[in-house]
């Protein structure tokens, strides 16, 4: 059997469960700024975020939604709108950034850390959280 046009991996889980699955990283990544996972679901978020963010930038109610839908809680759909994305205007792609790290001691599989390119200054957070003690 061929594998010809069979795009994206299956992490031997079901349809749902593989949703799941990157939601959870999106969010992770989006909240942390770096995260660090196995380098086959790297990849995979990879494709997941950098669309994620294409729509983050664009900001239109629509495409708030969207993501809203693609992340697992609204304050990081909030934290990518509101911080990340106007830091990543000056991108067309490439958002992020995929780099092999240990082998796991447990099965010996590869690892990954996944980060954005570009420095991620928390700027807007701290002012608002000092609005807020004011």
């Amino acid at each position: 059997m061929h594998r010809h046009g069979y795009i994206g991996r299956k992490f031997g889980r079901e349809r749902d469960q593989r949703h799941a699955l990157l939601k959870g990283l999106a969010t992770s990544l989006v909240i942390h700024g770096k995260i660090e996972t196995t380098y086959p679901k790297a990849k995979e978020l990879v494709r997941y975020i950098e669309k994620l963010i294409t729509k983050a930038k664009k900001g239109s109610l629509h495409n708030r939604r969207q993501v809203i839908a693609g992340l697992s809680t609204e304050a990081a759909a909030f934290r990518l709108f509101d911080l990340i994305a106007p830091q990543l205007t000056g991108r067309t792609s490439g958002h992020v950034r995929v780099e092999r790290t240990k082998l796991r001691v447990g099965d010996g599989v590869q690892m990954a850390t996944i980060a954005f390119v570009d420095e991620i200054k928390s700027t807007l957070v701290e002012t608002k959280t000092e609005e807020v003690k004011a």
